[in-house]
């Protein structure tokens, strides 16, 4: 990767470079992004749609001095490029590596950290709140996406930031909608006349002295307000956002880099909030994304000349997709079985079953929060809704999960991507669910240590009268033979696969593999251990876990999950209940930090969550060492 990107001090030398220069930029950007992305995965199709916003966002404005804000942060690998990390941008999204997202302590030009969705209106109204009361005069931009603006955090900030009128930018991504050509030509012809200094300078003036003249002036000034509202609500959607009481500008071509300048240009004289709206192509550039942008907007290793996505690791099939299939099949015998996403149909593997049952299936949007109390409403009414999220998105709806709870609705929570993610890192690792739902009076908590044991958990959550959560890993199964019939699950039943005398290991869902090969490698060692698949973090098999206590005197809990409030603290406060003192337990599982990004299986080496390291710890434990 040679050229301008690695010869130039950026982002300041772009100050000094004309738009065709600008042009040549944004192509070496494409191809660096396709060079690394088809070999490392990512975010591929959000950013190479916003190359040439990006370009004019930092040959405009002074980062790190001026506070650029992304959301979720997709969009920000332009943005990695042109702020110092362009020789290390191989890295990306590697153990040890540069993040996929903006990261504070990665770079200055990172402002605020994201990988969340619809959190950068409501950070930059703090970043410019606290400019302001800091007496200083930098600018604050936020750039957000139509798909984050379905999250009720974007429209919370706007509201409050439109009521502040704050000196604030607000730069809307629009890659979903297309607007005819005689009627973008026209847009842009209006928004480069409201956008001029001169323009605005002369509306405040103008204002100034009819709001002075009494009711005659103030009337003049609401007509002329609603005439230009009017007109500009001809052609633009601009009349929702003039409501949260921001000035809006749009659209505007985004892949326009000299009319983007241009536009940016005048609304850095601005002092009160603006709304930009910026019409991007997803995928830009890049055929295959332009033609499949959902499978690119986050996708594996991929080869670069096709666009084909390069097989997985394994031939079994995906939880993801096991669930899917089960959930189908469930329902084609229970109509008051329904499914929910937040705006994942692919990621939750639900796709197929809104193709089979459309009235059946709700995509909610970028709102988490909704989708709960949604479910829980339609449960309300006898139905039985199923949540498919990912396990750090549902987090967003903590309140909605009690609320579930409290009236002990039976909503089944499909917790996806439950343990570590792999190269999206710490804001999509699941680490935290068996701690955050755990203390909710009434839940239930499952986790499978197979494919085929997700079947029928599934069907034993459907059936269960109150609240559930299933949790499974991101990933492809073990390849076991899957069962044509289902059966419930006893709630509350483990299952004890191994006997032995010189202690146990209790685990939980993906841990459980792991833990019966240790038992065999261990055997050869003349160790002899039983192994229990827990299958319930809440409520647990208090009668196995106290038997196996109480015969072995030595436990080993294992989970992917925080050791904090987890699985292994749920046996700690059994036995503490129960007064069993004198039995040894270690809970292994992951510290009180957030985990790094990296592939699975290097961060379940890292942290001692393979066979080898959960081997290691046994040897230790029953050893009586210190470091056990």
């Amino acid at each position: 990767m040679n050229g301008m990107l690695s010869s130039l001090k950026l982002p300041d030398d772009l100050k000094k470079l004309n738009f065709n220069d600008l042009e040549a930029i944004a192509e070496e950007i494409r191809q660096a992004i396709l060079d690394v992305c088809s070999v490392n995965g990512g975010h591929v199709a959000p950013s190479l749609g916003v190359v040439e916003l990006t370009i004019a966002l930092h040959r405009v404005f002074d980062s790190p001095r001026d506070r650029i804000i992304w959301d979720v942060g997709h969009q920000a690998y332009a943005h990695k490029l042109l702020t110092g990390r362009y020789g290390r941008f191989p890295t990306l999204r590697k153990l040890g590596g540069i993040s996929g997202f903006p990261k504070r302590v990665e770079s200055l030009h990172d402002a605020f950290d994201v990988g969340h969705s619809s959190t950068s209106i409501s950070a930059a109204l703090g970043f410019a709140t606290a400019r302001d009361l800091k007496g200083e005069n930098n600018k604050v931009i936020a750039v957000i996406g139509d798909g984050s603006m379905t999250g009720g955090l974007a429209y919370e900030g706007l509201n409050n930031a439109g009521h502040l009128n704050k000196d604030l930018v607000v730069i809307l991504n629009d890659n979903e909608m297309s607007i005819a050509e005689n009627v973008g030509a026209l847009s842009n012809f209006l928004s480069r006349t409201i956008t001029s200094e001169y323009f605005h300078r002369i509306r405040k003036e103008v204002g100034s002295f009819l709001r002075n003249r009494e009711r005659f002036g103030r009337s003049v000034l609401h007509i002329a307000r609603r005439a230009e509202e009017s007109l500009k609500g001809l052609f633009t959607p601009g009349m929702l956002f003039q409501a949260f009481g921001f000035e809006y500008v749009g659209p505007i071509d985004g892949h326009n880099t000299e009319r983007l300048v241009q536009t940016l240009e005048h609304v850095k004289h601005f002092d009160n909030a603006v709304l930009i709206h910026v019409i991007t192509k997803k995928g830009k550039g890049y055929p295959p994304a332009e033609a499949n942008p959902s499978l690119f907007h986050g996708v594996g290793p991929f080869d670069r000349a096709s666009g084909k996505v390069r097989s997985s690791k394994g031939c079994a099939a995906s939880y993801t997709g096991i669930f899917g299939e089960t959930l189908k099949k469930i329902a084609a015998d229970d109509e008051l079985v329904l499914a929910i996403t937040a705006a994942m149909p692919d990621g939750t593997g639900l796709s197929s079953f809104a193709a089979e049952y459309p009235d059946r299936f709700f995509d909610v949007g970028i709102s988490e929060q909704h989708g709960v109390t949604f479910a829980a409403g339609l449960a309300a009414e006898g139905f039985r809704p199923v949540f498919a999220v990912y396990s750090s998105f549902l987090q967003r709806a903590y309140d909605q999960v009690f609320d579930v709870c409290l009236q002990n609705l039976p909503v089944v929570f499909a917790v996806d991507r439950a343990g570590p993610v792999g190269n999206d890192g710490p804001t999509h690792h699941g680490m935290f669910d068996i701690s955050y739902l755990r203390v909710f009076p009434g839940i239930t908590i499952m986790a499978p240590k197979d494919e085929n044991e997700l079947q029928h958990m599934l069907l034993t959550a459907l059936l269960h009268p109150g609240p559930v959560a299933v949790r499974y890993p991101r990933g492809n199964g073990y390849g076991v033979p899957l069962d044509q019939c289902l059966s419930p699950l006893e709630i509350g039943r483990g299952e004890l696969l191994r006997e032995g005398c010189d202690g146990a290991i209790l685990a939980i869902g993906t841990m459980v593999r792991p833990a019966l090969s240790v038992a065999d490698m261990l055997a050869d060692e003349g160790i002899r251990l039983s192994v229990v698949n827990a299958r319930f973090a809440k409520p647990l098999d208090c009668q196995l876990i106290l038997d196996m206590a109480r015969s072995t005197g030595k436990l080993v809990t294992v989970e992917e999950n925080a050791l904090d409030g987890g699985f292994g603290s749920a046996v700690l406060e059994l036995l503490e209940e129960e007064g069993l003192d004198g039995v040894q337990i270690k809970c292994l599982g992951y510290p009180d930090r957030y985990v790094e990004q990296g592939e699975q299986s290097e961060l379940r080496a890292m942290y001692g969550l393979d066979a080898d390291g959960i081997a290691r710890s046994v040897r230790q434990f029953l050893s009586g060492r210190a470091d056990g």
